[in-house]
């Protein structure tokens, strides 16, 4: 293995900022999304039925995870040969494009069926990009992490979400405090959008100017040499059970992430029957706290060993959901509410932590977008993304006020049996990255 010297301060500086500045955009945009549900689905998708305009709205923003898999795999295999920087540079310019789109999109009143078919085509180019967006940043982030502290520079990636939190949530929480509901649906809910489109040029100039991390040049210079397989053959066949084991460890974050945040503010006007003012209060705020949490649980992480992190966060979330949503259910008050927000927030930063970095030591750097790729789609998509539509249409059926928290306890119970499973044992290094076990 070549040494390879660490990068000096203003190299890592601007490396950390290109990684998380998109995924923060991402999260900002997903969850405006989220949060104007009621109001989108007003605006683009009218029907005589409540729930059926609010599955369609839902089943828009499902519909860019549905995507997001083939943007992934498609973008992790270009970043994998073309390089990190070239993949983020071309996926914070398409993300803009979407969220702009979302933004200036007329009524279906205005256009007719034009309107959703925009909706919906913008949600497609948000999808493809995103995709590749978490796998590419977080490759680029952990290669150009110092030794030792892989977990804590990746748990920055969950900072950039838990400030796109924040920063959506107090958005959200002004313009619904400060306007009327008319001018809310007429032209309110359009800022955030367009002011999110305005981040792309700035992303797009932070990272044409981060060159491609030692680590990964040196990996791909020796597999050149070597004349290894391509990235999705090498994952596909020798990487399986790293695979799983990624999957896993993503999907109990990745459910509590949504639920918590994007379904959370229907859930309390529909159910709890509180004001839409009182859950974005509470997530702007627990944004804020994670921001904190994030980091703290990613050093700890690199002081202790990730599992030992990972594993009591994600018991103890299957294990007190139930009684937080029992609580609040029992008890609705913007207070009671706040404190649920409160502790689930300090369960989902201690989970989400040290994931980025424990994500990347699972691929080898050659073949690193590729895998976060796969595995990170995939889960989001299937737990992350379509929970709301998911949630949503089982609360209809059952009438149950406690699907949300059955939910997320199958979520926790999945990720402990994956990732207890399938985590990889240290058998040897290869730059940076644990091997897989070997056969038999």
């Amino acid at each position: 293995m070549t040494d390879i010297p660490p990068p000096d301060a203003a190299t890592l500086r601007r490396a950390v900022i290109a990684s998380v500045i998109g995924n923060g955009l991402e999260w900002f945009d997903f969850l405006i999304y989220g949060f104007f549900a009621a109001v989108i689905a007003e605006v683009f998708f009218p029907a005589r039925d409540p729930e059926l305009s609010l599955i369609l709205t839902f089943a828009t923003f499902g519909v860019g995870f549905v995507v997001r898999p083939l943007g992934g795999v498609l973008i992790g295999i270009y970043a994998d040969h073309a390089g990190r920087q070239k993949a983020l540079s071309m996926l914070i310019a398409v993300m803009a494009v979407g969220t702009v789109m979302l933004g200036i999109t007329p009524s279906y009143a205005a256009i007719g069926l034009a309107a959703p078919i925009l909706v919906v085509a913008a949600r497609v180019l948000q999808g493809l990009s995103v995709g590749g967006e978490f796998a590419s940043s977080t490759a680029l982030l952990v290669e150009y992490a110092p030794p030792g502290r892989r977990h804590y520079f990746g748990a920055f990636q969950m900072v950039a979400q838990s400030f796109a939190v924040a920063l959506a949530a107090g958005m959200g929480f002004v313009l619904t405090t400060c306007l009327s509901p008319q001018a809310l649906a007429a032209w309110g809910w359009r800022v955030p959008f367009l002011l999110g489109g305005l981040v792309g040029p700035v992303g797009f100039y932070i990272r044409r100017r981060v060159a491609d991390a030692p680590e990964f040049l040196e990996a791909r210079r020796q597999a050149k040499a070597r004349a290894e397989r391509a990235p999705l053959a090498l994952v596909l066949a020798d990487y399986r059970g790293p695979l799983l084991c990624a999957i896993g460890t993503i999907v109990c974050g990745t459910a509590a992430t949504y639920l918590w945040n994007s379904y959370l503010p229907v859930y309390v006007v529909r159910t709890l029957h509180l004001p839409l003012a009182a859950p974005l209060a509470g997530i702007a705020v627990c944004g804020l706290i994670n921001m904190v949490v994030n980091p703290a649980a990613g050093a700890l992480a690199d002081r202790i060993g990730p599992y030992r992190v990972f594993f009591p966060a994600v018991i103890a979330s299957g294990l007190l959901t139930y009684p937080l949503f029992a609580f609040v259910v029992a008890h609705p008050s913007r207070l009671n509410l706040f404190c649920v927000q409160l502790a689930a927030t300090l369960l989902l930063g201690l989970t989400a932590g040290p994931i980025p970095g424990l994500l990347g030591s699972f691929f080898p750097p050659r073949a690193r977008s590729t895998g976060l790729s796969i595995s990170y789609n995939l889960s989001v998509t299937l737990f992350g993304g379509l929970a709301p539509l998911t949630v949503t249409w089982l609360s209809g059926l059952t009438t149950s006020r406690f699907v949300p928290a059955f939910y997320l306890v199958a979520s926790a119970v999945l990720s402990l049996i994956l990732v207890a499973g399938f985590r990889p044992r240290p058998r040897r290094e290869v730059i940076g990255v644990i091997a897989p076990r070997a056969p038999g």
